[in-house]
């Protein structure tokens, strides 16, 4: 019966360079061992596996068949064990070697990839797993543990996680470059007379805080477009109507060939968003990493942060 322990990976790593030398002198003088060494831990290793791995013809080492499987499971070790070895740098620098994100729309087209980024130029072999989806779905796996940290839009009630307000932002106006608004230093709600919004599509009128804002001053607009975030601002670059959304979302999504601009929004709107994660991920420096990046990340957005 073939024996491969821990106590075996000596011996396969002098058998990986016996196999790439093709000579046992030649394998010798590659790992600084005697020729005879290396030989005795050859025939250790073929006792060990019950196959033999080189025939011996004229002072020569052919290598079998067999050989070249055992090569090859080799190199799939190593790679285990590389990985291995990055995971523990990333457990010493981190506190953890993996991370599951969880992050709502607004923040996942390129707040948050940003981080992810500067997370892994400290180190490349570090797992990460990003899951976009709603406040309250991000909520839900961060509690349940499908996550281990999320971003979500504040506030939130939560009896198991820890909450960390980040930073507010006040919406802007989005408008095509030629439409009359682009003219104004600052868009007022009542600007969004007789327009067609663009906002996120919602499941109830009462939780679109525009349709709210317009209603309140009584403000009769031409009709709305529902749509996912993610194409918000291009409906607008297409001229399909205006929209208010926070300014984080529209520097992620417009370019400047998309032909649209940004305007102050008078009422202030306020976007609040946040960081949750459980108990247990309290004291992980990846946390403070995260903190202090986003911290010099959202100094790039300019002053439409609090």
């Amino acid at each position: 019966m073939a024996d491969v322990n821990i106590h075996s990976l000596k011996s396969l790593a002098i058998f990986k360079t016996l196999y790439e030398a093709g000579t046992a002198s030649q394998a010798a003088r590659t790992l600084g061992i005697t020729q005879s060494g290396v030989s005795r831990s050859l025939a250790q290793l073929e006792e060990n596996l019950g196959i033999q791995l080189f025939l011996r013809e004229k002072n020569r080492l052919v290598a079998t068949p067999e050989a070249r499987e055992v090569y090859d499971e080799i190199l799939r070790l190593m790679g285990n064990i590389e990985e291995l070895r990055h995971s523990v740098l990333a457990l010493k620098e981190f506190g953890t070697s993996r991370l599951r994100i969880a992050a709502i729309p607004g923040l996942s087209f390129g707040f948050v990839p940003r981080l992810v980024a500067a997370l892994l130029e400290e180190n490349r072999q570090f797992s990460v797993s990003l899951d976009m989806m709603s406040s309250h779905e991000v909520q839900l796996a961060v509690e349940s543990s499908h996550a281990d940290i999320g971003f979500v839009t504040l506030p939130i009630t939560s009896r198991v996680l820890q909450v960390d307000p980040w930073f507010t932002t006040e919406a802007v106006c989005l408008v095509p470059e030629r439409h009359p608004l682009a003219m104004r230093g600052c868009v007022e709600v009542e600007d969004l007379r007789d327009q067609h919004l663009v906002i996120s599509n919602q499941p109830s009128i009462s939780t679109n805080p525009l349709l709210e804002l317009t209603s309140q001053h009584r403000v009769q607009i031409a009709g709305k477009t529902e749509a996912n975030i993610g194409t918000i601002t291009a409906l607008v670059a297409s001229h399909v109507g205006i929209t208010v959304m926070n300014p984080i979302t529209a520097q992620d999504q417009l370019t400047p060939r998309d032909g649209v601009v940004m305007r102050p929004f008078s009422p202030a709107m306020a976007f609040s968003f946040g960081l949750v994660y459980r108990n247990d991920w309290k004291q992980a420096r990846v946390l403070d990493f995260l903190r202090q990046r986003g911290r010099v990340l959202l100094e790039s957005y300019g002053e439409s942060m609090t």
